[in-house]
C-alpha cells in the first residue's frame, strides 16, 4: 500500500499540450497502455536521461531527436521496455515514431519514444502503431489523469500534480505526471516523467532548469539501489502563458518558475518512493556536516540502500547499528565516527560516535512505528548537507519482484 498517498489532485491542463490515451493490448488487454502528448508548433524540449549504459532503444532515439529537432509528440508504451534488443530495437523505436508522423503532420524526428516493461523482449511494434490513432483521436488538453494512468506499470497508484505561479502578470502552469515503483535509484531515477509549462523560457535555461531540479528531486531517491535503462524525465515549454521571455537564469521570473517545476517534481520525487514496491514505510535520510553536498549524498546513498536498513525499518527495530555500519562504509575518507551523532526524528540515538546516554529503546520503537520517518545523520565534517528519500522492504518486495513477468 502506497504511503501517505491519495487519489489524485485536480489537474491543470497546459496551454498547447493535448493528451491522449489508449487501449493497445500492447502487452495485457484492456489497460490503458498507450499514451501520446501532443506540443503545438512552437514548443521547446528538455530532458534528462538514465546513465545506465545499457540504456534502451527508445532512449538512444529520443536523445538523438530532441537533439535534431523540436518536440511535436511523445510516445509512450507500458509492458515491454525495449532494452537489450540490439539493432532490431533501435528500428522498433524508430518505426514507433514513423507510425505517430505517418498520422499527423509532424517529421518522425520530432517523435519522441518511451518505453517501460519488461527488459530483454521484442516491442510488439504492430500493436502499437494499431493504437496510435486510437490515442490520437483521444487527444485532450485535460488527459492528464488518464496519461498518469496509462504509464503505470508495477505502480499501485497514479502519481500527477501542478501548480500555477505569476511570470510578470502572467499566470503560468507546470502540471506533471511520473511512473515508477521498483528499479529506482540515480542517476536517474525517475523511471519516467513527464513535465509541461506554458512559460515562455530559452531552450538553454530550460535545460539547464531541469538538470538542477532533477537533481535535487528525483536524483534523490531510491527504492532498491537499480538504475532503470529506461529512465527519462522530459520537460516540455509551449511558451503560450504569455508571459516575457525567460531568457537567461538571472531574470526575475526564473526563480519563480524554477520553484514550481521543482515543487512538481518533489512531488512525483516523492510519490514513486510511497509508492515503492511493498512499501510500508517513507523515510528521509538527511546528511549534514559535510565538507562537500557530494560526500553528504554517498553516505544517504548508502543508508537509504542498505537491505539490513531497510528491513529493520519495516520490522519497526530500532537496530541503530544497521545505520552505523552504513555510515562507516560509505567511503567518505578520515571521516571522524567519535563525532558522528544520529537522530531518529527528535530522538537521539547515537552520539559522539555511541549510543546517546539518554537513548532508550522504547523511545526508539515508537518512532519506528510510524509511517514516515527522518534519518538525521550529522557527520561534524563541514557544513554542507543533503538528502534522500527512500522506504523500507517489505515481504511483498520479493513476491512482486519474483513474480513480475508471470
Amino acid at each position: 500500500m502506497a504511503v501517505g498517498l491519495g487519489p489524485l489532485a485536480t489537474l491543470l491542463p497546459v496551454a498547447g499540450i493535448r493528451v491522449g490515451t489508449a487501449r493497445a493490448g500492447v502487452k495485457v488487454q484492456d489497460r490503458r497502455d498507450l499514451v501520446i502528448f501532443e506540443a503545438s508548433k512552437g514548443t521547446i524540449g528538455a530532458a534528462v536521461f538514465t546513465k545506465n549504459l545499457f540504456c534502451a532503444a527508445p532512449v538512444h532515439v529520443a536523445r538523438n531527436h530532441l537533439a535534431a529537432a523540436a518536440p511535436r509528440y511523445l510516445i509512450i508504451n507500458t509492458g515491454y521496455a525495449n532494452a537489450g534488443t540490439g539493432e532490431q530495437g533501435m528500428a522498433d523505436a524508430l518505426a514507433v515514431c514513423a507510425a505517430v508522423a505517418k498520422q499527423t503532420d509532424a517529421q518522425a524526428e520530432t517523435v519522441l519514444p518511451f518505453s517501460t516493461g519488461v527488459i530483454g523482449e521484442p516491442l510488439p511494434v504492430a500493436r502499437i502503431a494499431a493504437g496510435v490513432p486510437k490515442a490520437l483521436v483521444a487527444l485532450s488538453a485535460d488527459g492528464w489523469s488518464e496519461a498518469a494512468h496509462g504509464i503505470m506499470t508495477t505502480d499501485t497508484l497514479p502519481k500527477a500534480t501542478s501548480r500555477q505561479v505569476k511570470l510578470n502578470g502572467a499566470t503560468a502552469t507546470v502540471t506533471g505526471i511520473a511512473k515508477g515503483s521498483g528499479m529506482i535509484c540515480p542517476n536517474m531515477a525517475t523511471m519516467l516523467a513527464f513535465v509541461a509549462t506554458d512559460a515562455a523560457i530559452a531552450p538553454n535555461v530550460l535545460q539547464s532548469m531541469l538538470k538542477d531540479v532533477t537533481d535535487q528531486s528525483f536524483n534523490c531517491i531510491t527504492v532498491d539501489g537499480d538504475t532503470s535503462t529506461n529512465d527519462a524525465c522530459v520537460l516540455l515549454a509551449t511558451g503560450q502563458a504569455g508571459n516575457s521571455l525567460i531568457a537567461s537564469h538571472d531574470d526575475a521570473s526564473y526563480a519563480t518558475l524554477r520553484q514550481a517545476v521543482f515543487e512538481v517534481c518533489e512531488f512525483l520525487a516523492q510519490a514513486i518512493v510511497r509508492d515503492g514496491e511493498g512499501a510500508t514505510k517513507f523515510m528521509t535520510v538527511s546528511v549534514s556536516g559535510g565538507k562537500t553536498r557530494a560526500e553528504c549524498q554517498q553516505v544517504a546513498q548508502t543508508v537509504a540502500n542498505s537491505p539490513l536498513v531497510k528491513t529493520a525499518f519495516f520490522a519497526s527495530d530500532p537496530n541503530w547499528g544497521r545505520i552505523l555500519a552504513a555510515v562507516g562504509r560509505a567511503g567518505v575518507t578520515e571521516l571522524a565516527i567519535d563525532r558522528v551523532t544520529v537522530f531518529l526524528d527528535d530522538v537521539c540515538i547515537v552520539r559522539n560516535g555511541a549510543r546517546a546516554a539518554d537513548y532508550t529503546e522504547q523511545a526508539g520503537r515508537k518512532i519506528m512505528a510510524q509511517a514516515e520517518i527522518t534519518i538525521h545523520i550529522d557527520i561534524a565534517r563541514g557544513q554542507h548537507k543533503d538528502h534522500v528519500w527512500t522506504c523500507d522492504f517489505s515481504y511483498d518486495y520479493v513476491k512482486i519482484n519474483a513474480e513480475y513477468r508471470s
